[in-house]
């Protein structure tokens, strides 16, 4: 029988490189950070349709240290204190190395627990049915099984891996009889005729000792490998991360084991793949039009479009993405916006800032802003909450000036102090470094340029 009232903990998987919905995501700000059309970010909406389901206090975050605190700031706006919850990756090794991580680190407070794997950058439409499945996948997991959810198809999509449920049954869900890789469109058509397939959703729930065992039957060189280094007691560097293999949960795992089970579910799922899956999701006006930001669409249908800044005015377009931040812009029909891929690819050859980050980034103490860049010179904004500080280096040949335009500042520099108000202004010379501190009651606003000595100003 069961153990009765056995722990769950929920893992999120929050890697990404940012290059599917890019210019919103980017490789340091992947898309579970976005909020599409207000409201939450991809991974607050996946934390908070666990919560009635699971104790919040047990999810735990697997993500790339250069988002570590990105996602805790998510996570604290949402009344879910991130201490102890996340779990950093020196790098990406793909979903089997991130889930046997986040599994030994668990292991370390308990000996067996049901596990819930899902991605943190899903949406779902139907939120109570999927909590209900979720329950029903908790119940048969608990049994011994592996279990993944299985998407009910509703028309032949050949962008996902689709999972074969055999006769043989547990509560319902099919023991799983084999896994498909994306299909041609008349395989999949072919697939839907059958019945007996789903699509591959990437989500598990199974127990912690069943998994280990699974790994050790299936995967014993990574299990070696990772127990390794979780029970070293020191922290795992990028050199040690990346000798594990690089392999996916699917591959390592579940085409292999005879206890995966597939959960037949239809909630409206969505794996947000594209700008045209989002399309998909998304409600739409009377024009069949997505639209989000200050936008003045004329004429225009089929379409989504979305600003982050800037006014946007379409005139008789159809079938198309638009796409605008401050300092890149997207535009696209939809069924190939899927090549964007591409398109950030070549950035990154050619050492584009844009395929990496936006212009403002986020810190534990606030943001910085880049607003204008020129040879030799960079004005950005920078705002600190109150109480932070940061640390502000002129490296050799460049020299720096801080001007508060709201807000008070500390400014320690050298073995001196002094304040900083709103108008005045401090220079830290080359080969010198200053900290910035927060002393007021509220957000502190600091214009730094940062010039290049003797760069020509003309």
């Amino acid at each position: 029988m069961p153990e009765r009232n056995r722990e769950v903990y929920p893992i999120l998987l929050a890697g990404g490189s940012g290059t599917r919905l890019w210019p919103v995501s980017r490789a340091l700000y992947p898309k579970q950070l976005v909020s599409f059309i207000g409201g939450d970010s991809l991974v607050q909406s996946t934390i908070k349709r666990l919560t009635p389901v699971v104790d919040s206090d047990k999810i735990r975050v697997v993500c790339g240290q250069e988002h570590f605190h990105e996602i805790s700031r998510h996570m604290d706006e949402i009344g879910l204190p991130a201490d102890g919850k996340i779990i950093c990756e020196p790098c990406g090794r793909n979903t089997a190395p991130a889930i046997l991580l986040a599994a030994l680190t668990i292991r370390k407070s308990l000996e067996d627990a049901v596990v819930c794997v899902f991605p943190a950058d899903h949406v779902i439409r139907d939120i109570r049915g999927f909590q209900e499945k979720l329950k029903s996948a908790i119940r048969i997991a608990d049994k011994g099984r592996i279990v993944t959810f299985g998407i009910q198809p509703h028309y032949p999509e050949t962008g996902y891996g689709y999972i074969e449920g055999g006769s043989e049954k547990v509560d319902d869900a099919p023991v799983i009889k084999r896994f498909v890789e994306k299909p041609d469109m008349d395989t999949a058509k072919a697939y839907i005729a059958a019945g007996n397939f789903f699509w591959n959703s990437g989500m598990f729930v199974f127990r912690l000792s069943v998994i280990l065992e699974e790994f050790r039957v299936s995967a014993p060189e990574l299990l070696w490998k990772m127990t390794a280094l979780v029970d070293s007691g020191r922290s795992i560097t990028r050199s040690d991360y990346e000798m594990l293999p690089n392999i996916s949960i699917d591959v390592a795992i579940m085409e292999k084991t005879r206890k995966g089970v597939v959960l037949p579910s239809d909630f409206g799922w969505s794996d947000i793949g594209s700008w045209k899956s989002l399309y998909d999701f998304l409600p739409k006006d009377e024009n069949r039009n997505v639209i989000d930001g200050d936008v003045i669409a004329e004429n225009s249908r089929n379409c989504i479009i979305m600003g982050y800044e800037r006014l946007i005015a379409t005139n008789r377009i159809e079938n198309m993405v638009v796409v605008e931040t401050p300092d890149s812009v997207f535009v696209s029909d939809i069924d190939g916006s899927q090549d964007v891929k591409s398109i950030v690819e070549k950035l990154k050859k050619k050492g584009r800032r844009e395929y990496h980050k936006h212009r403002t980034e986020y810190h534990p103490w606030g943001t910085i802003t880049l607003l204008d860049e020129t040879d030799g010179c960079s004005v950005c904004r920078l705002v600190l909450h109150p109480a932070r500080m940061t640390r502000i280096e002129a490296d050799e040949g460049t020299m720096i000036q801080l001007t508060a335009t709201r807000g008070l500042a500390k400014i320690l520099c050298e073995d001196s102090s002094r304040l900083l108000m709103t108008g005045n202004a401090f220079l830290i010379s080359e080969n010198t470094a200053a900290t910035v501190e927060n002393v007021g009651q509220s957000a502190l606003f600091i214009v730094q340029i940062t010039c290049r000595i003797g760069a020509d100003a003309g």
